[in-house]
């Protein structure tokens, strides 16, 4: 797939992604990007990430509290809110329907075909 598709597939999953991890853990910005990094989505970067929990903090499905750090500036962490815990709950019943009707087609599809 052209990595440009791919980039809005990601674009279209990344906030589901996010709040799946934070519910598992709050974290900061960095340590979800590793995160998500080490669970296969090698090519994400900081620059991905940030805006999205910037917008999430924004539309209050997560909240963040700074701590301080001993190797540098303080830290943002961030969790999910009441409302990103029914967002991520919405989006998961959302993408299970998705892939219940992609999966079948795509599977179809690879089936050699009959002449």
């Amino acid at each position: 797939m052209p990595e440009n598709n791919e980039s809005q597939l990601l674009k279209g999953v990344l906030p589901m992604l996010l709040l799946a991890a934070l519910s598992e853990e709050e974290s900061y910005g960095y340590e979800l990007v590793v995160r998500l990094q080490d669970a296969g989505l090698t090519d994400l970067g900081a620059g991905t990430v940030y805006p999205v929990l910037s917008r999430l903090e924004r539309d209050g499905d997560i909240s963040s509290r700074l701590v301080p750090s001993r190797s540098g500036p303080a830290r943002k962490y961030y969790r999910p809110t009441g409302s990103g815990t029914q967002t991520l709950a919405t989006a998961t019943a959302a993408w299970h329907a998705l892939t219940a009707i992609v999966e079948p087609l795509l599977a179809t599809a690879a089936q050699p075909q009959e002449m």
